[in-house]
C-alpha cells in the first residue's frame, strides 16, 4: 500500500529542480499523488475502509493546498507540473 522506497527515489529524481530537492512544491505534489493513486487502487478491493479513506482525504486537500500555492506563486511551474501528472484538464 505504501510507495517502496525505490519508487519514491524514482518520483523524486523525476521531479525534483535541483540536485537533492525533496521538499520543493513539484516533489511533494507528485509524491503525494503516487500515494493518492495507490490508495485509490486499494480502495476498489476494500471498499469498507473508512480509516484509510479518511487519509486519503487529508491527503487530496493538502495536495490541493499544494497546487493552490505554486499556482498563485508561479503559474508556469503549476501548468507544467498539472501537465506531467495529468490532473486537471
Amino acid at each position: 500500500m505504501a510507495l517502496t522506497a525505490e519508487n519514491k527515489s524514482a518520483v523524486v529524481q523525476e521531479y525534483q529542480r535541483s540536485q537533492g530537492d525533496t521538499g520543493s512544491p513539484e516533489v511533494q505534489v507528485a509524491l503525494m499523488t503516487a500515494r493518492i493513486r495507490d490508495l485509490s487502487d486499494h480502495f476498489k478491493v476494500h471498499t469498507h475502509d473508512h480509516h484509510s479513506r479518511q487519509g486519503l482525504l487529508r491527503l487530496v486537500n493538502h495536495r490541493r493546498k499544494l497546487l493552490a500555492y505554486l499556482k498563485r506563486a508561479d503559474i508556469g511551474r503549476y501548468r507544467s507540473l498539472i501537465g506531467k501528472l495529468g490532473l486537471r484538464k
